[in-house]
């Protein structure tokens, strides 16, 4: 090749020219580079493939090919990987026998996690692969199982089958007898979650005893997360036909996460009730069926509780625990809490309300926390109430924020963390609060306290998070003739550098502070990236990171050169474009900007990957007529991780995925599970079908999505897809007006997650009072539920607890929404002197003003505060509420006390003459307002607009 350039006049200089612009371009078009790769002989191929998987630096007659940067810089671009899995697959398929081949695909197997291997990529593997090659790749598909697509462990399970089937020999003369063996179970690994039923139930009972006898049976059935219920009681019937005990505790053992699915509690005796119960702990893991675990937990706690009292039992049984609802908590000694607490911290799933209870049964009559309390409850914290964090002790207080308080500090509420973050500056001095607070605790430490701060080491802000204000002032603190590079390569600092102080750098000592912006943009505002971008306009446009060409006027990004499209692609695609660009209008023009350098069109995965996040940006249009079909395997997988798609845009997807997929009545599970989110796009026709066919994995998919924006027909046939499969365990209800209704059960409530709101008013009126009980904190989470709806709960609530003024503070923050049914004289009644539990109802953004307005009354009534006592936690609970103070209560507000909560103060709207009074205090506390500095709008917020006003 050299030769023959040379024969054409290349110079050396052309010539290295031409390698290094061509090494820049396969870098930039991983598509270019896979079809290089391909076009290549295979000896060819393999010897570059042997250069990348060096990473060493090959020296020729002309230049030097650095194959470790160019394998770093392809692993880092959006389809770099992508290019070396699918050119080494396609190439060496055909010759997978070979070492180097089989060790080349391994290789980017490995180093893709396998997310790139389609099924039909599985179909041509060679079904006669020598034994010790099959070993080798089914031993990565083993350890990829979990990162791969569903449809891609079905299509690897086949081929597996399809060659243990080819080289089973039976034994006899017969020739007959399941190629199942004990061996070919262990070799499955994970996969034996796809056997059929049928297949399973042929496997030879000495087979099975075999299996279940093998030292590691017990962690590969502990690894089975989505195995289905049918396939482990199919498993566990062939397990009991073969000899063992299913009720002894060492088979118990064995059976790994099949004891998620027991079918025999009515045999089981209390012990070995208990033994079960152990072994279910790691029934978490479980990728689904969780409500049907719970109901087994529940009825072998039942078998459990026969001969024993629920306080003799506390510490033995699990984390069955999580499962007992108020009343049951409630029936506790305050000694039983006491003497499980060590397992009782490591249980999960416990709500709020019951950790509420269970703080209370600990703390009894002390009232009074201390350090080694703290150290007993872990998790537990979150019902610690704000006021018992503040009357620790200083000391003890700190050694606890050093210790469990700092690992649970992003779990605590704003409530609880503000408590204890004013405990410490009043009895600290702020340097040494300032070297203590860390993560989210430090985000509470108000700019009013930091101003006392007027020198401070800098290395000590290292790994510590900040809010924008906090950076602002410290940034100026610790600053003291530092180069600015130093300062914003400390910690979080970068987000207190001002446009000025960016405007005010010459090239010497802007190009430093660039470069390490660079690795940090992520810390900036969108103002603070606008002011960077215009900098490097001035000083530097050839090294503007292409990022920040988005956050210049539109003008400037049309006029940008061409070979900028692609590394602007890169950036946007891996960006949270919203905060970046927050003006929408200017948004779209960036986004068609993008596409533009994709000729606008997705043409095949390699696009897609370019794309990136900007896939969820494109227009209805744009999704119907310029996604390719081969682009859209890979395009539902990137609309999947969508937040807010508008309803225009999941219509043409659900087009999209009827055209690329047909009608559903074709589907297998594995697709659906694929689809996730997009499959609630589908139309109700659409969905009935899927219900028909797979109705476990479309109530699974519910539970999945619950929270979402999701539309109404997923919701009915969610519903009416429940309904029908629960019509035989159809409850009957005694109550007068409720015959021929149907009755909600806690089971129905948890599987239907947001399609709770197709029950009627009438069937949630005949719910019984032990199913409100226990389900009342999912219902009180639902966003669905409409007023009349949340009345009805609201009467269930009275029948199950009693008139309002008898609720206790855990059971108020249980309501959750449902409290929004509250009329004013029913606020009234509610004992609201804890602002733990007043916070817990600011939480809710619908209240009307004179439901507000009666909270914050009973708050003032039931605490005995007056507005001046209030302390900087107290406000911060009211949230929302405080815009139910008048303008005259605002007057007797501590200007140091709002100081203190002035940052979370500022997220609040309240009205306008609220929002003046709070104006006030913070002249007050901050002097007058042509005085402030950045740090101290930044901190105040929407007050700080009232002066403009």
């Amino acid at each position: 090749m050299l030769q023959y350039l040379r024969s054409k006049g290349s110079s050396m200089h052309m010539l290295q020219n031409s390698f290094s612009n061509y090494f820049r371009q396969i870098i930039l078009q991983p598509r270019k580079l896979a079809t290089d790769l391909h076009q290549m002989d295979t000896s060819t191929f393999l010897l570059s493939a042997k250069y990348f998987r060096s990473g060493k630096s090959i020296e020729t007659a002309f230049t030097t090919i650095d194959f470790g940067d160019i394998k770093n810089q392809l692993m880092q671009i959006p389809g770099g990987n992508r290019s070396l899995f699918e050119t080494s697959w396609k190439k060496c398929l055909p010759l997978i026998s070979s070492l180097q081949c089989l060790e080349l695909v391994i290789e980017t197997l490995r180093l893709t996690s396998g997310i790139y291997l389609q099924p039909e990529m599985v179909l041509n593997l060679p079904k006669d692969l020598h034994e010790e090659t099959f070993k080798n790749i089914t031993t990565v598909f083993k350890e990829l199982y979990n990162k791969m697509a569903a449809r891609t462990r079905r299509a690897i399970y086949e081929w597996m089958r399809q060659t243990l089937q080819r080289s089973y020999k039976p034994p006899g003369l017969n020739g007959s007898g399941s190629w199942i063996t004990a061996e070919n179970l262990w070799f499955l690994g994970q996969y034996i979650v796809h056997l059929p039923l049928e297949e399973i139930q042929k496997i030879n009972p000495n087979e099975i005893r075999l299996f279940i006898n093998y030292d590691n049976a017990t962690k590969q059935l502990d690894s089975v997360y989505d195995i289905t219920p049918a396939t482990a009681k199919a498993f566990q019937e062939r397990i009991d036909a073969s000899g063992f005990d299913l009720i002894n505790t060492s088979t118990v053992y064995r059976l790994g996460l099949l004891v998620c699915f027991f079918d025999n509690v009515q045999e089981l005796d209390a012990g070995e009730a208990r033994s079960l119960l152990h072994q279910m702990i790691k029934c978490n893991r479980l990728k689904g069926f969780q409500v049907a675990v719970r109901k087994l937990k529940s009825q072998l706690l039942e078998l459990v509780l026969k001969n024993q009292t629920l306080n003799e039992s506390l510490d033995s049984i699990s984390d069955a625990i999580a499962g007992l609802s108020f009343t049951q908590l409630e029936s506790l000694s305050a000694e039983a809490v006491r003497n499980a607490i060590s397992v009782l911290r490591t249980v999960t799933g416990w709500t709020k309300s019951q950790m509420i209870v269970l703080i209370d049964k600990f703390i009894g009559d002390s009232k009074q926390l201390s350090v080694f309390n703290i150290s007993q409850l872990g998790e537990l914290m979150l019902g610690v109430s704000a006021g018992l964090l503040y009357n620790m002790s200083a000391e003890g207080l700190a050694q606890a924020v050093r210790g469990t308080l700092s690992e649970h500090a992003a779990q605590l509420s704003a409530v609880q963390r503000m408590a204890v973050v004013t405990k410490m500056v009043e009895t600290s001095d702020i340097s040494s609060v300032l070297d203590l607070l860390n993560g989210s605790f430090l985000k509470e430490l108000s700019v009013s306290s930091l101003l006392k701060v007027k020198d401070y080491n800098i290395t000590r802000l290292d790994h510590k998070e900040l809010r924008r204000s906090q950076a602002l002032y410290l940034y100026n603190v610790v600053s003291d003739g530092k180069p600015g590079s130093e300062i914003i390569s400390v910690g979080e600092l970068a987000k207190g550098l001002t446009c000025e102080q960016i405007q005010s750098l010459d090239n010497t000592t802007f190009l430093p502070v660039a470069e390490v912006l660079k690795s940090n943009l992520d810390l900036l505002s969108s103002h603070q990236l606008n002011c960077l971008a215009w900098k490097y306009q001035q000083e530097a446009p050839t090294l503007m990171p292409p990022l920040l060409l988005a956050t210049l006027p539109h003008v400037v990004l049309e006029d940008a050169a061409q070979s900028v499209c692609r590394l602007l692609l890169f950036s946007l695609g891996r960006a949270e474009l919203q905060l970046i660009i927050p003006d929408s209008t200017k948004r779209n023009e960036v986004i068609r900007r993008a596409f533009q350098c994709l000729n606008y069109t997705l043409q095949d995965e390699y696009d897609v990957d370019v794309l990136g996040g900007m896939i969820c940006n494109l227009s209805p249009q744009t999704i119907k007529t310029n996604i390719s079909l081969k682009a859209l395997t890979e395009a539902f997988m990137q609309f999947r991780s969508c937040k807010n798609l508008s309803n225009d845009q999941k219509i043409e997807i659900r087009n999209k995925i009827r055209e690329y997929y047909s009608t559903p009545t074709a589907w297998q599970p594995e697709l659906i599970q694929d689809l996730g989110p997009l499959v609630t796009f589908l139309s109700k026709e659409d969905l009935t079908i899927v219900a028909e066919k797979f109705p476990d994995v479309l109530l699974q998919l519910a539970l999945d999505v619950e929270g979402m924006a999701i539309f109404q027909d997923f919701l009915a046939v969610v519903f009416s897809t429940l309904i029908r499969a629960t019509e035989n365990d159809k409850l009957s209800s005694l109550t007068p007006g409720c015959r021929g209704f149907t009755v909600p059960s806690f089971d129905q409530i948890l599987k239907l997650a947001d399609a709770n709101s197709y029950w009627s008013v009438q069937e949630l009126s005949c719910m019984s009072t032990q199913t409100f009980i226990k389900s009342v904190e999912h219902l009180g989470a639902l966003k669905s539920f409409d007023m009349i709806q949340l009345i009805a709960l609201k009467d269930k609530a009275k029948m199950a607890w009693g008139p309002i003024r008898s609720w206790k503070k855990y059971q108020v923050v249980a309501l959750g929404r449902i409290a929004l049914a509250l009329n004013e004289s029913e606020i009234k009644e509610l004992e609201l002197g804890s602002i733990d539990t007043v916070a817990a109802l600011s939480q809710q953004k619908e209240w009307t003003p004179t439901q507000a307005r009666s909270m914050l009354e009973g708050f003032l009534r039931d605490s005995g505060l007056t507005v001046d006592a209030m302390k900087e936690w107290d406000l911060v609970g009211l949230g929302s509420l405080l815009c139910a103070m008048t303008d005259q209560e605002v007057i007797f507000l501590s200007a140091s006390t709002y100081s203190a909560a002035a940052a979370r103060i500022s997220e609040i709207v309240c009205g306008v003459e609220i929002l003046q009074e709070l104006l006030k205090k913070a002249r007050y506390g901050f002097g007058n307002v042509t005085a402030w500095d950045n740090f101290i709008l930044q901190e105040v917020g929407t007050v700080a607009d009232m002066d403009y006003q």
